[in-house]
């Protein structure tokens, strides 16, 4: 059995991974669509080239699960005028991490 919360009673935050991708603006569109489709995501942040942050787009995982198309035009919208503004652009997606660490306290060799 796992336990949610830390020593203190506290539910824990869920571990992440931030991935950057860095990618030309006309690509921006496709690209989020498709990292929205796989899902576990947090948190998208769009930068360009110096590394300057243009958007971040917070995202729960009941929006990303339940709303994925709803969600997706009206950020389809706005990452395309982004997209059309910048040359090249950073795309960097905080991803909930699995739980595979629970694994190892189960090894009985």
């Amino acid at each position: 059995m796992t336990d949610n919360h830390d020593e203190n009673g506290e539910p824990k935050e869920p571990r992440t991974i931030i991935e950057e991708i860095e990618l030309e603006g006309r690509q921006l569109v496709d690209r989020v669509k498709e990292i929205l489709h796989e899902g576990n995501i947090r948190k998208l942040s769009i930068k360009d080239a110096n590394g300057r942050y243009l958007l971040e787009i917070p995202l729960t995982v009941g929006v990303v699960a339940g709303g994925v198309f709803a969600l997706a035009s009206p950020v389809a919208a706005a990452l395309g005028a982004l997209a059309a503004l910048v040359a090249d652009v950073k795309l960097e997606v905080t991803r909930i991490a699995e739980n595979d660490d629970d694994d190892d306290d189960d090894d009985d060799d």
